[in-house]
């Protein structure tokens, strides 16, 4: 994919962030935040809601920081994480927005926005347009931005129940294991405990290296090495998601591909299928998409006739 790092005009004096206060506007936005619910909403209708949300909360941005006018929603949301940046929010890697353009040679067009932290988000409409594509990423990033400024959004106790049983659920967990110190369930309750006042959006990029590993099978793997749970959250917590990550999980998948002939592409069918939905759906995409591009550099290896013998 192509990638750009955008930059945005630094404006003074900076105003307060705008946060979302706890009213029919949050309820509104929170399905769309949310994992897929089995109403009687019909797609389209869902996805009319999605985009008069998105909106909303874009013209409302607009009007508290710019006035009122079209706003350019792709400076906006890199001006937001600039904001944060001045006063003092923890940034590992700075206040870069980055964009990544699905390579396409016809509509519809496709791109992804990784914020700062790590969240990632894509267009969630049907764009003619590359440059319509990058505007509705920036959009559903920038909503989702500003309601990470509300209260709910941090890691509090009840946010821990409430991702652990998540975890468990889809990976059809024991119950026990949520308690159990040697279990990968048991290691993300850790990990969510000790990053406690920290928002979703500043955690993600932590929790999404702890989901591949859980999904990859790697925290069974460290577990039946006698590893303890503080050591490989230790461990991790300091470790970027980068490409040597990616290119060991890859290999994972294609000794699994060597075992049982046909499994990876099984599991790379169902992890695109997985990201199309979320991305339609509005939601976030880190883990979803870092699946498939794990998945899909195992399958070009394995295509490619690049393994060694």
């Amino acid at each position: 994919m192509q990638k750009v790092h955008m930059h945005a005009k630094t404006k003074a004096p900076l105003a307060p962030l705008p946060t979302l206060r706890q009213s029919a506007t949050v309820k509104t936005l929170t399905p769309s935040l949310r994992q897929p619910s089995t109403t009687s909403l019909s797609d389209a209708r869902a996805k009319q809601v999605l985009k008069e949300a998105v909106d909303a909360v874009v013209n409302s941005f607009a009007k508290y920081t710019q006035g009122y006018g079209r706003v350019n929603v792709v400076e906006a949301l890199q001006e937001f994480w600039q904001m944060k940046q001045a006063r003092g929010a923890d940034l590992r890697n700075g206040a870069l927005v980055i964009y990544e353009s699905v390579p396409s040679a016809s509509p519809p067009y496709v791109c992804y926005v990784t914020l700062p932290g790590g969240s990632c988000f894509g267009s969630f409409q049907n764009c003619p347009t590359k440059a319509e594509a990058r505007r509705s990423a920036a959009k559903i990033a920038l909503m989702n931005s500003v309601f990470n400024e509300h209260p709910c959004r941090k890691i509090s106790d009840d946010f821990i129940e409430k991702a652990v049983a998540e975890a468990r659920a889809s990976f059809k967990g024991d119950p026990e294991e949520a308690d159990n110190p040697n279990t990968g369930i048991g290691a993300f309750r850790f990990m969510l405990e000790t990053n406690k006042e920290r928002t979703m959006l500043e955690f993600q990029e932590l929790m999404t290296v702890f989901q591949l590993l859980h999904w990859n099978g790697s925290l069974k793997a460290m577990r039946e090495r006698q590893c303890s749970r503080q050591e490989v959250v230790a461990h991790y917590s300091n470790r970027a998601l980068d490409d040597d990550m990616r290119s060991q999980m890859a290999l994972d998948w294609i000794a699994r591909e060597q075992e049982n002939a046909g499994a990876l592409g099984r599991e790379l069918n169902q992890a695109e299928r997985e990201l199309e939905t979320a991305r339609l759906a509005g939601r976030e995409l880190r883990f979803p998409k870092e699946k498939k591009d794990i998945l899909m550099l195992a399958h070009n290896q394995v295509n490619g006739g690049s393994l060694s013998s």
